[in-house]
């Protein structure tokens, strides 16, 4: 596959200038673009320039606002809501992350609901906002129905995915971001676009018999990872974001938004301090008994510490530039000249 070679500083301009172009607020593109930007930096391509034509396509939902400001409300001390008011998701999460960290330093811990945005983004770089600031994150989303509860073959919960956070004093935080499916559907997504065959064990067809063909298992349903373990991680998912956030099940997005492929709906943050569970202990201490765990882990050859790919890929980007396949390139160049 033919792959062209384009700066960090290039991906966000090709992303802002693209959805600029087709009436996406400059707000809204530059939050979009800086997210966008960001995955392909950490070699995530599944959330990177190849998502652009979704958040396009959002356009044609009736709901959607590309010019909506989002709406802070401060529900209680520790508790915060920012009603996206229909616009996409990375703006809305950009406004309303540093309150929710200037909570939790005051309560010790804060919950942001998220409403009404449009979601197409991997939870790893809200999750990082938060360990910046020296504070536990914790980020769950619901999306369109793609995963079969196990025992089921039909897609009822959306990928769902969590991402957890940890802080760390003198090095990257450690940060995991996963679907409780398999495989995340832009994987499969991915695989379509460039015609490879997915796994058995990924997904079934519409017929409800196990599939390679990635076609066949976006028509009928992903598989929940670890069987009933997974598909109890997304109807947990499902109930943090849907019920208590008052939002929309996956399924009801669906319902709601026929035909979209960019979901609708909420999103649920935890951010907690962790110099205010620590009892006796120092922040200092906490930071050196995690640090034990780590060097246990990496001490057995072959484990890596979660999102340890990310950061060397982070730092390889920074300088090299990103590669992405020609045929994106060409893609994205018709939608920002229109035809």
């Amino acid at each position: 596959m033919d792959k062209i070679t384009l700066t960090l500083k290039e991906a966000y301009q090709l992303a802002f200038d693209t959805l600029t172009a087709h009436g996406i607020s400059a707000h809204q593109a530059d939050a979009i673009a800086v997210t966008v930007m960001r995955a392909e930096g950490d070699e995530c391509a599944a959330h990177g320039l190849f998502r652009i034509p979704f958040y396009l396509a959002a356009l044609a939902n009736k709901h959607v606002d590309p010019s909506a400001e989002p709406v802070i409300n401060h529900a209680a001390p520790g508790i915060l809501r920012v009603d996206a008011k229909f616009g996409y998701a990375p703006y809305a999460l950009k406004l309303g992350i540093p309150p929710l960290i200037k909570a939790a330093r005051s309560q010790g811990i804060a919950v942001l609901c998220v409403n009404n945005a449009y979601h197409i983004a991997g939870l790893w770089p809200e999750v990082e906002a938060i360990t910046d600031a020296d504070l536990v994150g914790f980020a769950f989303t619901n999306a369109l129905p793609a995963v079969a509860p196990v025992g089921g073959t039909k897609a009822l919960f959306g990928t769902n995915p969590m991402a957890f956070g940890w802080p760390r004093k003198n090095a990257p935080p450690v940060v995991f971001d996963q679907a409780s499916s398999v495989v995340s559907k832009g994987d499969v997504q991915l695989h379509k676009r460039d015609n490879k065959a997915i796994p058995e064990g990924w997904a079934v067809g519409p017929d409800g018999l196990s599939t390679t063909d990635p076609a066949a298992a976006i028509a009928g349903a992903l598989l929940p990872f670890g069987g009933h373990k997974g598909s109890s991680i997304a109807l947990m998912v499902e109930l943090l974001v849907g019920a208590l956030c008052g939002d929309l099940f996956s399924f009801e997005v669906a319902v709601r938004d026929p035909g979209t492929t960019a979901p609708c709906g909420g999103e649920l943050l935890i951010a907690i301090d962790p110099a205010r569970c620590a009892g006796g202990q120092t922040r200092a201490d906490q930071d050196a008994h995690a640090e034990v765990l780590f060097a246990q882990m990496r001490a057995q050859e072959g484990v890596r510490l979660p999102s340890e790919h990310r950061y060397a890929a982070r730092q390889r980007t920074a300088t090299e530039g990103i590669k992405i396949p020609a045929s994106l390139h060409e893609t994205l160049q018709a939608y920002l000249s229109g035809s």
